[in-house]
């Protein structure tokens, strides 16, 4: 498998070679005269053979426009193949996209269309090709890595690993501990029972040539997982965590969902949330984000209009708000607070201030006391969320989605759910499920049901449902605020 420096070159050479190419045949006459007398719509066109400097031009034009635009694919990172043909198409299509614009303000080296349409229509196939092509597994195979924290458990799904196996990251510490020693400072380890200390690398060295897992190469530590998934070319890693609700397991998730790496976990230790429905076999998929890539983009498009659009027409609104709190109280229109994204990120959420400044507290649970006169209605109404319409925009946020939950409060709110870390699967939203449904943070264990059941059935029908129904709830909130 073509990887570093090589990668970078032979791909970017694959592009240029396969642009220049494509324009060369396309402007060819007799690929000329056939497109333009059996294509529809481009039938009543003329052939149009470029020849000496033109035709030049629109090589170096063409392969500077397709080259410039597959730039983030030359990184040699390993991705699914259905991802790198969506993304290699979209690149393509950008590339087109730019010509097409030389060619409707009428520059002098402009493509001529049929020329463009057939260049384009070749390279939207060849290129997501060549693409897949060049990463290919060696020999046709996946290629696996073992990454966790628990030895036990790693030497349990070894064996059940089909294919290669290149080698597995595990902490120091969690070999050490599993060996019956303890690491002490100074880099030696003793028994347990308190025998003579041994050198730490000594000890190291025995524990993997004589455990179950001695025919593995050891690669390292969890701090090395992204080199090892790009020096490696790994296709699928098997994660095997003694508990899948630390932040160590969130960051191998989010490190294969960065690089497009397969995750997987043994039945024993699956969990129904992390695992693709219809599941089978000893090893099942992890799933990282449930929505495909045209799933993602249409959600994506949706929260962009949507955020947009409420921006425009609750303008005129937001200015009255934001006068309304200055003249009842004293203090900020707004207030912000870190709160958690997807995978344990953080972003500042803001929001109409609906309580005197200095008054937030992590610990859910009703503050009337704290609230002020216009923050009662804002709450009422749910107007204070309105600042957050920006935050979709940006795409901190989707309009759907679990609650995004205060740094703080999730500390609490994890002592009385153990399993709420789960919803960082999925980015949280301005409504959701739980929210529709009036589930608060004071009963954590019910919001957390509802965010799961969300996780497990999202689509963008799903969303738009959500959506009608918190629409509705707002509306009716609004009449009987206005009648009381």
């Amino acid at each position: 498998m073509v990887t570093g420096w090589r990668y970078r070159i032979g791909s970017s050479l694959g592009a240029i070679v396969l642009t220049a190419c494509a324009v060369l045949a396309a402007n060819h006459p007799a690929t000329q005269s056939v497109f333009t007398a059996h294509v529809p719509l481009f039938d009543r066109l003329e052939p149009t053979v470029l020849s000496g400097a033109s035709l030049w031009w629109a090589v170096l034009l063409s392969v500077l426009a397709v080259a410039g635009a597959l730039l983030p694919l030359y990184k040699p990172q390993p991705r699914r193949i259905l991802d790198t043909v969506f993304l290699a198409q979209k690149r393509v299509l950008a590339g087109g996209l730019a010509l097409a614009t030389l060619g409707y303000f009428k520059w002098s080296h402009r493509l001529p269309r049929a020329t463009l349409v057939m260049t384009f229509g070749f390279l939207f196939v060849a290129i997501p090709a060549w693409f897949v092509w060049i990463r290919r597994p060696a020999g046709g195979s996946e290629r696996t890595l073992l990454v966790g924290d628990d030895l036990a458990q790693l030497e349990q799904v070894a064996p059940a690993v089909e294919g290669p196996v290149v080698g597995y990251l595990c902490p120091t510490s969690a070999l050490v501990r599993s060996s019956g020693r303890v690491a002490t400072d100074g880099g030696v380890a003793v028994e347990a029972s308190g025998s003579q200390p041994r050198d730490l690398e000594t000890i190291l060295e025995d524990i993997e040539t004589h455990g179950r897992l001695g025919a593995l190469d050891r690669l390292g530590g969890l701090s090395r997982l992204e080199d090892v998934l790009l020096e490696y070319d790994i296709d699928t890693v098997v994660l095997a965590f003694g508990r899948a609700d630390r932040a160590e397991f969130f960051g191998a998730l989010d490190a294969c969902h960065d690089h497009g790496v397969s995750a997987t976990v043994h039945r024993e230790y699956a969990d129904s949330v992390l695992v693709a429905d219809g599941a089978v076999g000893e090893l099942v998929d992890v799933d990282l984000e449930p929505w495909d890539p045209l799933d993602h983009l249409f959600k994506r498009v949706f929260d962009v209009v949507f955020a947009s659009v409420g921006l425009v027409v609750f303008a005129p609104l937001l200015v009255v708000i934001a006068a309304a709190i200055k003249l009842d109280s004293p203090g900020p229109v707004f207030y912000s607070q870190d709160r958690t994204a997807g995978f344990g990120e953080t972003f500042p959420v803001y929001k109409f201030r609906s309580m005197l400044p200095e008054s937030e507290d992590a610990t859910p649970g009703e503050v009337d006391d704290r609230i002020t006169r216009v923050g009662r209605v804002l709450r009422k109404t749910h107007l204070d969320e309105l600042p957050q319409l920006w935050s979709i925009f940006v795409g901190d946020m989707s309009v759907v989605g679990p609650r995004a939950a205060w740094t703080e409060e999730e500390v609490l709110l994890e002592e009385d759910a153990p399993a709420w870390r789960k919803r960082w699967f999925v980015k949280p939203g301005l409504t959701g499920l739980a929210q529709i449904n009036d589930a608060k943070s004071t009963d954590p264990n019910l919001k957390l049901r509802y965010d799961l059941e969300y996780i497990r059935k999202q689509s963008l029908w799903f969303d738009l449902q959500i959506v009608i129904r918190q629409v509705w709830t707002v509306l009716v909130d609004i009449l009987e605020t206005v009648r009381g």
